[in-house]
């Protein structure tokens, strides 16, 4: 899929991954539909790209990811204004730091209804347009996270682990419909999602060594070219890779004893 005056939703668009995917899309896109709770972020968002990008088409869209009508609002106002959207990335997730005996059960629902709920019904709801077109694009944003269980990680891991999977069976179901399916599984980048997760300064696990960290330009620029050659799955950043495609091949008896360990740093 090529993303010359390709129409573009981007969820959690307002900071981090999603923010960046908006400005790397820019010079390129026809039209971006940006989607996250903040207003004021997006608006902010929206004139940066607009300055640079005059003949950019900009849609703000406030939603907030956890509440089932918001998003059915979307989606009719997308099907209302007949956008012909060719590429959507379900950017937006949320994390929790700790363990999960101690857990808000309300952010454990947040948690489940974004990254995992409202990710499938928009799929859903916009997959059968690109369906009829024969062509379009689906970029699910995983984590290398879901890769195998995290200990004080666990909820955020375990629906990572759902998007991983389901991106991989509707790839499959999609072959030969002319609509892409690719996940993007990045190790830690500095944004603020981090911070959200933690319950407080000092808790929460380790973010890990620096050099494991890939720059949110070089993960948002990897998946793009990832969807562009029709991959699968894409993993930024040679660390990441390699110590994911050691995981990958652990028997599972030696992952628990790295997850009891690392419970115990905590």
């Amino acid at each position: 899929m090529r993303f010359d005056h390709c129409q573009v939703l981007i969820t959690g668009a307002s900071a981090g991954i999603g923010q960046e995917f908006a400005r790397q899309l820019a010079g390129r896109a026809k039209l971006l539909i940006l989607v996250a709770r903040r207003r004021e972020r997006l608006g902010q968002l929206r004139d940066e790209l607009l300055t640079h990008h005059p003949q950019l088409r900009v849609e703000v869209r406030p939603t907030d990811l956890t509440k089932p009508e918001q998003i059915d609002a979307l989606v009719r106002c997308i099907a209302d204004e007949k956008y012909p959207l060719d590429f959507l990335i379900n950017n937006a997730g949320l994390g929790d730091l700790g363990s999960f005996a101690s857990a808000e059960p309300e952010k454990i629902e947040r948690i489940m209804s974004v990254n995992m709920v409202a990710l499938t019904r928009l799929t859903r709801a916009l997959l059968p347009s690109m369906i009829a077109r024969k062509r379009g694009a689906i970029l699910n944003v995983s984590s290398s996270a879901g890769f195998l269980p995290m200990a004080n990680f666990a909820v955020y891991a375990a629906s990572k682990a759902y998007v991983t999977s389901f991106s991989e069976a509707l790839r499959a179901e999609l072959r030969g419909t002319g609509v892409r399916v690719t996940a993007l599984c990045p190790g830690p980048v500095r944004t603020e999602f981090t911070e959200v997760a933690r319950r407080k300064a000092d808790s929460g696990a380790v973010p890990g060594p620096e050099f494991v960290y890939v720059p949110v330009e070089q993960v948002v620029s990897a998946a793009l070219c990832a969807v562009e050659r029709d991959r699968a799955l894409v993993i930024p950043g040679w660390a990441m890779k390699a110590g994911m495609a050691i995981v990958r091949l652990t028997p599972m008896p030696l992952l628990r004893v790295a997850s009891r360990f690392n419970a115990k740093r905590a």
